[in-house]
């Protein structure tokens, strides 16, 4: 009896360890949230969203204030639409203006939030306009290779060639 008793607490305490390390994996991975605040969804349209995902954060002064709901493709504005749900407790002007921002060089991508001006505040079902979208890294090295290209490809000018003073040029 004693030893089903140990085997008991045992494969609790396994049970247990093994629950606490798939939370904290997928914590870290940000396939989990546990908020119970509430919140109100908003819509974003971008031209580019380079390697958003859904779960991503929404910062504003570096502190998170939502999270990428959903993304998907508008066909009739042929833009990505991206629903962010907001924490109610976080409110911001409807002329807010929204980029796509990376952490670091190579990071993960989210959403930074510059607040607006405005009077009214924005509201659940509102879709904001203002939006920058994603600064494509490949994109930048490709232009800065193409320019150099096109830089060596033609040769500089050369001023016409001048007699140097006190010679003569006898001919």
């Amino acid at each position: 009896m004693q030893r089903s008793k140990t085997d008991l607490w045992v494969g609790l305490f396994v049970l247990i360890g093994a629950a606490a390390i798939l939370f904290l994996a997928l914590k870290s991975a940000n396939l989990l949230s546990l908020n119970f605040d509430s919140s109100y969804k908003v819509t974003a349209k971008f031209d580019n969203i380079g390697g958003l995902k859904p779960r991503a954060a929404v910062k504003s002064a570096g502190v998170v204030i939502g999270r990428v709901e959903d993304i998907s493709f508008d066909d009739k504005s042929y833009q990505a639409s991206v629903q962010l749900a907001m924490e109610s407790k976080y409110v911001f002007p409807k002329d807010s203006s929204l980029k796509i921002l990376t952490s670091g060089l190579l990071g993960e991508q989210y959403i930074g939030i510059q607040a607006g001006y405005s009077d009214k505040n924005m509201a659940s079902g509102d879709v904001i306009k203002q939006t920058q979208s994603a600064v494509v890294l490949e994109n930048l090295i490709s232009q800065f290779l193409y320019s150099k290209a096109a830089d060596t490809s033609t040769p500089p000018a050369t001023p016409a060639a001048t007699p140097a003073p006190g010679s003569t040029d006898k001919k």
